[in-house]
């Protein structure tokens, strides 16, 4: 998707610079066109003689150079790029945006210019979370400008929180799929997904059951997630709090043999995420009518494992789908038990989740989760499940993209 993409790369100060030299080797070795362009606080941190050696362009640096004028001048500079990328945007450079101050050439080219601007922020955790700073990152969403990270972790100051840059590999993803969007297309265009929702209700009699507080909001936002990205969605739900998407193939259900049914039904697909809370228990003799109290007698009730879906669905032998996600949600040793899971039920990855009452998780707007794999583990901050679901979504997307 990148070769002979015309990317205008401006390197503003901080610590970060140093990782655009390996945004420049991973952009040029995809087939992309570098253009870079440094700000003077950009060339206390790297040299440009760096950049122009990586790039194989020379670098821009001064507005007022009447050579690089007569040559090309600063507007046909940002209007021949096909992308704007500021990697890293600094928090100076991201309020010169918003106001739109024209003071140097880097701030002079994201103001004359309709070309699409990938930002990279990279700043300290205070300036990050500063007022300020989140007023502009609203403003600058606002006027369409496209974000990738910050990310968290250890800073150069000694400090850690949000603010380190989005890595190299993970920045150029993200061009990847601007470009793919610009182009009209999708990552996920031709593939077909299942996602399992909701929860599943085991009768007891006619007027109670086994159930659990699972909302299938998670559940529904990814579904809405696969859509966006282009992808077919069977969606298969047990009874939820809120309504499936529009867009996707639903299938409702209430007990978890029902689910299995037609998640069985549904396939083959490209990817499953079983999302579903499914009770792990129903019980064996379900009573035709409601069962009454006998003079302070309790009754007794012989319950039976539930069928696993999404074991059974892992461990095919023909028809497995390329990528199996599971879900598990935990109230003890979140990541031990997530990962003991991902052995035993033998699918791809685990979205793992603490879901003790005092979380508000279970049946709540937001969620944080780690992403287990074969590669690791990946701890991603408490978002909102919207969020949540786009995230899984690109790391599905990458892989199957690479495929």
């Amino acid at each position: 998707m990148l070769v002979n993409r015309r990317i205008l790369l401006i390197i503003t100060g901080g610590i970060s610079a140093f990782k655009s030299l390996d945004l420049i080797r991973r952009l040029r070795g995809k087939g992309a066109l570098i253009t870079p362009v440094m700000t003077a606080a950009a060339a206390e941190f790297v040299t440009p003689l760096s950049v122009s050696a990586l790039a194989g362009q020379k670098v821009y640096q001064d507005l007022f150079n009447l050579t690089d004028e007569a040559e090309m001048g600063h507007i046909e500079l940002s209007r021949s790029a096909d992308l704007i990328v500021v990697a890293p945007a600094s928090a100076d450079v991201m309020a010169k945006m918003v106001a739109g101050h024209a003071n140097d050439l880097a701030s002079t080219l994201l103001l004359a210019t309709d070309t699409p601007v990938l930002v990279a922020p990279a700043m300290n955790v205070r300036m990050w979370h500063h007022p300020a700073t989140q007023r502009n990152i609203v403003r600058l969403s606002e006027d369409n400008i496209h974000f990738v990270g910050p990310n968290q972790g250890d800073m150069a100051c000694g400090e850690s929180g949000l603010g380190r840059m989005a890595e190299p590999m993970e920045i150029v993803k993200t061009i990847d799929q601007l470009f793919m969007d610009m182009d009209g297309k999708k990552p996920l265009s031709g593939k077909r997904a299942l996602v399992t929702s909701g929860r599943t209700h085991e009768p007891i009699d006619p007027v109670r059951y086994i159930a659990n507080r699972s909302s299938g909001a998670q559940g529904s936002a990814i579904a809405n997630a696969l859509l966006s990205a282009g992808a077919e969605v069977e969606f298969v739900t047990g009874p939820a709090d809120v309504a499936p998407p529009v867009g996707v193939q639903v299938t409702r259900v209430q007990t978890a043999k029902e689910m299995l049914k037609a998640v069985e039904a549904a396939l083959p697909c490209d990817v499953a995420i079983f999302a579903a809370a499914v009770a792990d228990w129903r019980v064996v003799v379900e009573n035709d009518s409601k069962m009454k109290k006998e003079n302070g007698k309790l009754p007794i009730l012989e319950f039976a494992e539930n069928p696993d879906i999404l074991s059974t669905v892992a461990h095919r032998d023909v028809g497995r789908p390329a990528l199996v996600i599971g879900f598990a949600a935990e109230t003890d040793n979140i990541v031990k038990n997530a990962c003991a899971k991902l052995d035993k039920k033998g699918c791809d990855w685990i979205v793992a989740n603490d879901v003790s009452p005092e979380t508000g998780v279970m049946g709540g707007n937001e969620n944080a989760v780690h992403l287990i794999t074969a590669q690791g583990v990946d701890t991603w901050d408490r978002m909102g499940k919207t969020k949540v679901a786009e995230r899984l979504v690109q790391k599905i997307s990458d892989v199957m993209v690479e495929e």
